[in-house]
């Protein structure tokens, strides 16, 4: 387990493998993780699936809208939240293994509820998506998730919470 220093800003993921402990970056993109911790207090990740994973580069997750139980999981990756899409909040951090950045479409200001966690490092992404954490416990589970755009059977976030809440 990993010492948890903030947990107002340490999100607590329970994959179906176990639980991957990620820690905010709310320095470096305070929105973004506003959001997140927003949307986890909501319950609005519980039970939302992994719909683009791809081997040495990602798993996308987060669409609310159509990515969980009960949704057009044929259309996850599609949607957000009912929340207003968030700017941009770019920095010097590199997409590394085990960082979280936020998923958008064209625009650099339209990420709302999506995200995806680096499998390796990305360097190509620096200056493009929005770094706002990173896994400090947990990547194991994270590189268990199943592969596929989107996975014939994908793996689904049982439960989203900050620690703080836990």
């Amino acid at each position: 387990m990993a010492e948890i220093k903030d947990p107002e800003n340490t999100i607590l993921i329970e994959l179906e493998g176990g639980t991957v402990t990620v820690e905010l970056l709310p320095d470096i993109a305070p929105e973004h993780c506003a959001r997140m911790k927003e949307l986890a207090r909501a319950g609005a990740y519980d039970g939302v699936v992994f719909h683009r994973v791809i081997d040495g580069f990602m798993a996308q997750t987060g669409d609310v809208k159509h990515g969980a139980k009960g949704g057009d999981l044929r259309r996850a990756g599609t949607g957000g939240s009912d929340l207003p899409n968030l700017k941009a909040e770019f920095s010097k951090i590199p997409h590394d293994r085990g960082t979280i950045g936020a998923a958008r479409a064209a625009s650099p200001d339209s990420a709302n509820s999506q995200f995806f966690i680096n499998f390796s490092d990305n360097h190509f992404l620096n200056g493009q998506y929005t770094v706002y954490g990173r896994v400090i416990d947990g990547m194991a589970h994270v590189d268990a998730i199943t592969r596929g755009e989107p996975p014939a059977n994908p793996d689904h976030m049982v439960s989203v919470k900050v620690a703080a809440d836990a």
